[in-house]
């Protein structure tokens, strides 16, 4: 039960700008989402809240700033899967995912594409193999940056598949994506919210879907499981966390406009055509999702042998 002193912080909380660290480049899914989001907060708490980009060392520079500021309210992290892949790839970090974070509420979650460049003879992933296996470490494969969801499924994809696919890391979705487009790179895993436009265009070629059922916004494609890797289901996912120690009455008041901004009508569809299934969790549930994607992940790092480039 929360006291006086909680109660009257909830009713007064925010009284100044609040800003949400975004921990990779301006124009990806996680800004995407993350400015929708603050649109949402701004009207509902009569008081602006910003995106603050701060992309760069595998999204460990916007990690740290949140982890080592105040715990307020004031400054939120919008978070994507390196926050629980890092603590297996970096040594000497400078927080710690589980103990320097108050989880407030996990947003959404969205498969993988493995993509194509246009000019990559293959139209599927056994194709793709076949090609990789005769010209080992003449491919390349583009991702949002080390430690990213995208970096890992190119990682755990060469052990799985028993090929030698280069990976070249990018400072965010959208780099990675322009490199993509441009034939700069001739492969990538991607969320749908950042290519599914490209896809339907034919700018990009999809080969293959992450998730263990095909997805709704592309029926036709196939998944990994059904390409011969049945053990090949990545999830994506993209969650609000503030530092740890901030009060229980803040975090409880951000967790219910979450939640609410994420079951708009305007919002779902938003996020849905953008390929981002929105979820909205409580504190307690998406804590225990960061510590078994902590687990998770260690595991497929210490399998696919994966490395900060």
């Amino acid at each position: 039960m929360l006291g006086l002193a909680d109660e009257c912080g909830a009713q007064t909380y925010p009284v100044k700008v609040v800003r949400i660290v975004v921990p990779v480049a301006a124009g990806g899914p996680t800004d995407i989402l993350a400015r929708a989001l603050a649109q949402k907060l701004t009207e509902a708490w009569n008081q602006q809240v910003v995106v603050d980009t701060r992309p760069g060392g595998g999204s460990n520079i916007g990690f740290e700033l949140v982890a080592k500021s105040a715990p307020d309210g004031y400054t939120l992290l919008m978070a994507q899967p390196a926050l629980t892949v890092n603590v297996s790839l970096y040594k000497n970090l400078a927080y710690d995912p589980v103990r320097d974070f108050s989880p407030i509420s996990l947003a959404t979650t969205h498969p993988l594409l493995l993509l194509a460049h246009p000019s990559v003879p293959v139209r599927s992933v056994k194709e793709l193999v076949a090609l990789a296996k005769a010209k080992p470490g003449q491919l390349n494969i583009g991702s949002a940056g080390n430690g990213t969801s995208p970096h890992l499924a190119a990682a755990w994809f060469n052990t799985v598949a028993g090929v030698r696919i280069t990976h070249v890391p990018y400072k965010g979705a959208s780099l990675a994506v322009i490199d993509l487009l441009g034939g700069h790179t001739d492969l990538s895993f991607a969320s749908p919210t950042a290519v599914i436009t490209y896809v339907k265009d034919h700018r990009l070629r999809a080969l293959a879907m992450t998730t263990q059922t095909r997805y709704h916004l592309l029926p036709e494609l196939p998944t990994f499981v059904e390409s011969g890797y049945p053990e090949f289901v990545v999830m994506g996912w993209y969650g609000l966390l503030a530092p740890a120690g901030t009060p229980r009455d803040i975090v409880a008041r951000v967790n219910a406009d979450t939640v609410k901004a994420l079951a708009t009508n305007d919002m779902k569809e938003r996020l849905t055509a953008l390929g981002e299934d929105p979820v909205g969790s409580t504190p307690e549930q998406f804590s225990t999702w960061i510590k078994d994607e902590v687990v998770r992940w260690a595991k497929v790092v210490k399998a696919a042998g994966a490395k900060v480039d």
